[in-house]
């Protein structure tokens, strides 16, 4: 038989009897293998069966490095998390949280109880949002003084200082604005996050993102946060929300584990 371990995808509040496997919906994991429960200690861990042959340390360290499995295996475990956040306050695990067997699992929500029950609390009833705030800067350099009045090498380095110059203070003008951005979102948000800004070759847009911003928002006010959101969009910027998601953001005081498979809860 091939060896298997356990692969944890979120850690949610329940009981201690676990749902019925129809309310999970047939609801397939990494690997293709049914997502199933494990509940302990008044949480529910959200699990499947993996191979070790393909998430043991070793092979693990390989497929990391293949980008086509990396990206069908995150989509697999952003499935399952969303599903299981649009049911309940859910804490996601980190891609990639292998243990050798529900012991080592149970033994985490006991160790963790506090620090999963303080964040779940704190995400209850509040949903996160993306925003992304990209500038495009201005070619249009100062006025030159006439050509007759310079040479071409002269009337080269001045025109590329002047562009310098006009990038520089573009970027400065769209970092501020960004920060006034953050700044009113933030103010509609309970909490807020800003993550590092995307390369325009990943996210696929033209131009400087300046901002990369997680919100958590009241459900109560998602609404108004739209609506900010809509006024801030024009004048040079453009600005892209995103969500609801689950709150990746907003729990990292409970990140569960490395890339590896793991022995013991830590």
């Amino acid at each position: 038989m091939v060896d298997v371990g356990t692969y944890l995808y979120a850690v949610a509040l329940g009981q201690d009897s676990p749902p019925s496997e129809g309310a999970l919906g047939g609801l397939t994991g990494v690997a293709g293998g049914p997502v199933r429960v494990i509940s302990h200690a008044g949480l529910v861990a959200y699990v499947s069966a993996v191979p070790l042959t393909e998430f043991g340390e070793e092979p693990l360290r390989r497929s990391l490095e293949d980008i086509d499995w990396l990206g069908e295996t995150a989509r697999a475990h952003h499935r399952v998390v969303e599903a299981v956040a649009a049911e309940a306050p859910t804490a996601p695990a980190r891609l990639v949280t292998v243990y050798r067997g529900e012991t080592q699992i149970r033994n985490l929500m006991e160790q963790r109880r506090d620090d999963f029950l303080e964040a779940l609390s704190r995400i209850a009833g509040r949903q996160e949002w993306g925003v992304k705030v990209s500038a495009t800067p201005s070619a249009a350099p100062p006025a030159e003084e006439p050509a007759s009045q310079r040479s071409p090498g002269t009337a080269y380095l001045k025109k590329r200082q002047a562009g310098l110059r006009t990038r520089e203070e573009a970027w400065r003008q769209a970092v501020v604005r960004a920060e006034r951005i953050h700044d009113l979102l933030s103010s509609v948000a309970v909490a807020s996050r800003r993550h590092r800004a995307q390369d325009p070759q990943l996210s696929g847009r033209e131009g400087w993102m300046v901002l990369n911003g997680a919100y958590l928002v009241d459900e109560g006010r998602t609404e108004e946060f739209g609506q900010v959101v809509e006024e801030l969009r024009g004048e040079g910027i453009d600005v892209e929300l995103t969500g609801p998601w689950a709150p990746y953001s907003f729990t990292a005081p409970v990140e569960t584990g490395e890339a590896e498979v793991r022995d013991d809860a830590p």
